[in-house]
This record gives structure tokens, C-alpha cells and sequence, in this order.
């Protein structure tokens, strides 16, 4: 077997054989196939497909080109929790101490923010003294005692997703379902959960932005998870604003605090509800969905969520106080109004702006070496649907870069659009799959 009958193979929309494809894999994550000839490949497979059998192949390979973690020596059914990425997303953080509350063993690996869209980790790392780094047996033990850990992703997970994601990156074949579900999908896979819950957004500050493109997606994933073994169900959710009214990390953790004791946004709140209710199902200990959502608002009611993240932030090295008083975390040296010019109703909030004007504000990266300000990020003090006057603060922007905290006010503005006449929200939850 030789690259090139592989290459010509797919380039004539023929079907690739498993072996073919992990022919592929190995060659390109080892280094004996070239950059240049697996940007043909996958410029061959977004633009003749993939079809079920050769997805299934491809995330199969590639997660098989690194670890596969081991989770054993955790008890009881462990539920990986995965969004597809959004701005304000701070659900894992409320999701996983309700679900760990009602007995889920909540072993999560997370990843950094890049680009627009949060990273858990860089969440949970503006808690003082809070670590992410746990070594297998601690994070077991964690897990087994108080019932939720997380830690950072190993570099050695599906390594051929981080070689392939680059190169689909710079040659514009990101928006393919099948290799979005193959990079997604094999992480999960190597990642030692019994099952997968996956939160797919759709919308302006979602990678869909169609909502049948995001059902497709969500079907193929649960598809494949299922195809390999793996119990795994999906929820639709709305990106066309951010979620929640705080984005950038310590603001993400404050709002996460207040959700827990039962202040929270209203949106954030039932899509973590939702999700927690998903886990919670997905482990076995509900009998359905709604029971499991029932659950989890019991959780939510009794404080007993609040509680587990108390007890999983101090496990971690973190300040418990926090639960109290968040104003621990630290606040900005800078903020910056964002007014609106016009008297109205807020029709909407471009997600995606919205995001990228936190970014800028020093809440993300632009490549992975950035530093971040943890303190950084955008509150927004209206959203869709609610009546602004002119002048009033539709906004503010927090950093301690005074500059990037101006700028960043400055393109936030972009994200609003003000009319005369009232619009909803947009519609939360869009669907489920595999439920």
C-alpha cells in the first residue's frame, strides 16, 4: 500500500477501506507521510466526503495514535461532559458538581481557551491556588472520594487530531461533519469515559451557525460513540448570544458560584440543568432523562451542588472561601462602559463578535503561547429582548490592560443591534439526540 492509491482512490470519490485509512493515520502521526500529501487527503475527503463507515474508520485511527486512558480504578459508570464551543460557556462548572452530587463520578480532562471561545482549565485556574496538574492516581482517588476531578488533557491524546487540525486549519478544511466528528470524537474516545454527553451549539457564536448543519453533527457523533461502545447522547443548544451574562474567566467562575446558589442567568441555568440531567441518565442513576433533570434542580435546591464544588475546588488547592465571597478571585484595575446609541429593544447579540471582543479584552489567545488575564472579560447588562434608552450601559468591559479594555469596548458595540420594536430571545434548547 502506497499514499499515492490512496490519495487518487478518495480524489475519484471512491470508498477508502479501514485499513487505508489507519494506513493514513499511522504514516501522517509518525512523520513518513508529508504535510503536503495529507493536504491533499484532506482536501479529497472534504470535498468527495466521508461516508458512516470511512468516519468511523477515521476516528477509530485516530484514537488509537496516542493513549487511551485508563479509568478502571474509578468506580461507577464515568460521564465525559463535551461542548462544541461557545462564548459565556461556563456550564461544566455547575453541570458537574449537580451531577456529581447525585453520585456521578465526574472525572473530567479539559482543555485551554484558543481562539474566542473559553477553556475550562483557564477557567478554573483564576481560583487562587487552584491546580490542574493531578497525576493518574490522584485524580482516581479524587474522584472516588468526593465524586468530581478535573484536569488538564495529556498532550499524548489522538496526537494525529492536533497534527490533522493544523493543517485543516491553513488549507480551509475545517467545516467538513465527518472531520469534525473524527477530531472531536477520538479525544472523547481516548479520553476512558463510559459514556459521552455532548452540548452542540448552533448559531451566531457557534462553529454551526445553521441549525440542521448542528443536528447532522450531533447525530454523527452520537453515532460514532455509539459505534464504539460508548452510551452517548447530544443536546441542540442556542449560541446566537452568549450564554449566561459574564464571559472571561474569573467572571465565568463568579457567575458559575451564583448559578450553584440559585442566582443564576436563566439560561445558564436550564442548560446546565439539562446537561447535568443528561449525566445523570447517562450513568445509570436515573431511570430517564427527566428524572435525571429532576435530580439535578434537587441538587440545585438543596445546595448540595454548591457544596461538591466547594469540596472539589478545595481538593484542587483552591480557595473554598470563594463560595462565599467571590470578590477573593480578584477584581481588574480597568473597566470601560459600552453604551447604547439609540433608545429600543436589544433584537440581538452577535455571539461570535461578542467573544472576540473579549479575547481582545485579554481573556483568550490568539495562539497558544498567549498569556491571559484572567481578570479580563465582558459583563453584559442586556441581552436580547430587554429595552435599553439611550445612554443606557448595554455592557462592561473589564482588564488590566486599560488600551485592549477600550478597544475590546469599542468592537463590542459591533455585537449589538438595538430596533424599535421587541424580539424573544432566541429559543434555548433545539433538540436532543439519542435521549
Amino acid at each position: 500500500m502506497d499514499i499515492s492509491s490512496v490519495l487518487e482512490k478518495k480524489k475519484c470519490g471512491m470508498k477508502l477501506s479501514d485499513e487505508e485509512i489507519r494506513f493514513f493515520v499511522d504514516g501522517f502521526t509518525c512523520g513518513s507521510i508529508p504535510d503536503y500529501q495529507a493536504s491533499a487527503f484532506l482536501m479529497a475527503a472534504f470535498i468527495n466526503g466521508l461516508d458512516r463507515e470511512e468516519t468511523v474508520s477515521l476516528t477509530l485511527a485516530m484514537r488509537d495514535s496516542g493513549d487511551i486512558i485508563d479509568l478502571s480504578a474509578i468506580k461507577g459508570v464515568k460521564v465525559d461532559k463535551h461542548s462544541t464551543g461557545g462564548v459565556g460557556d461556563k456550564t461544566t462548572l455547575i453541570a458537574g458538581p449537580l451531577a456529581a452530587a447525585c453520585g456521578v463520578p465526574v472525572a473530567k480532562m479539559s482543555g485551554r481557551a484558543l481562539g474566542f471561545t473559553g477553556g475550562t482549565i483557564d477557567k478554573l485556574e483564576s481560583i487562587p491556588g487552584f491546580s490542574t496538574s493531578m497525576e493518574p492516581e490522584e485524580f482516581a482517588e479524587q474522584v472516588n472520594t468526593i465524586g468530581m476531578a478535573l484536569t488538564g488533557q495529556t498532550g499524548h491524546i489522538a496526537p494525529a487530531d492536533k497534527k490533522l487540525y493544523a493543517l485543516r486549519d491553513v488549507t480551509a478544511t475545517v467545516d467538513n461533519l465527518s472531520l469534525i466528528t473524527s477530531s472531536i470524537m477520538s479525544k472523547k474516545l481516548a479520553s476512558g469515559s463510559d459514556a459521552i454527553v455532548l452540548d452542540v451549539k448552533t448559531g451566531s457564536g457557534a462553529f454551526m451557525k445553521e441549525k440542521e448543519d448542528s443536528i447532522k453533527l450531533a447525530r454523527l457523533m452520537c453515532d460514532i460513540g455509539v459505534s464504539a461502545g460508548k452510551k452517548t447522547m447530544a443536546v441542540i443548544s442556542s449560541m446566537d448570544q452568549p450564554l449566561g451574562h459574564n464571559i472571561g474567566n474569573s467572571l465565568e467562575v463568579t457567575e458559575s458560584i451564583e448559578t450553584l446558589n440559585g442566582n443564576g442567568p436563566s439560561d445558564l441555568t436550564e442548560l446546565s440543568l439539562t446537561i447535568a440531567g443528561l449525566m445523570i441518565y447517562a450513568a445509570e442513576k436515573a431511570a430517564g432523562y427527566k428524572e435525571g433533570y429532576d435530580m439535578a434542580r434537587k441538587a440545585l435546591d438543596d445546595g448540595s451542588g454548591l457544596e461538591k464544588s466547594r469540596s472539589f475546588i478545595s481538593a484542587q488547592g483552591g480557595d473554598p472561601r470563594i463560595i462565599e465571597d467571590t470578590s477573593l478571585i480578584g477584581t481588574a484595575a480597568h473597566s470601560y462602559d459600552v453604551r447604547a446609541d439609540e433608545s429600543g429593544f436589544v433584537a440581538s447579540v452577535d455571539g461570535r463578535q461578542a467573544g472576540l471582543a473579549s479575547q481582545h479584552s485579554g481573556a483568550g489567545r490568539v495562539v497558544k503561547e498567549d498569556e491571559i488575564d484572567h481578570l479580563a472579560g465582558i459583563v453584559l447588562h442586556r441581552k436580547t429582548g430587554d429595552k435599553v434608552e439611550k445612554g443606557d450601559v448595554l455592557a462592561q468591559v473589564y482588564g488590566n490592560d486599560g488600551e485592549k479594555v477600550r478597544l475590546a469596548g469599542e468592537e463590542l458595540i459591533k455585537a449589538y443591534t438595538i430596533k424599535k420594536e421587541k424580539t424573544d430571545p432566541p429559543e434555548l434548547i433545539q433538540g436532543m439526540i439519542g435521549v
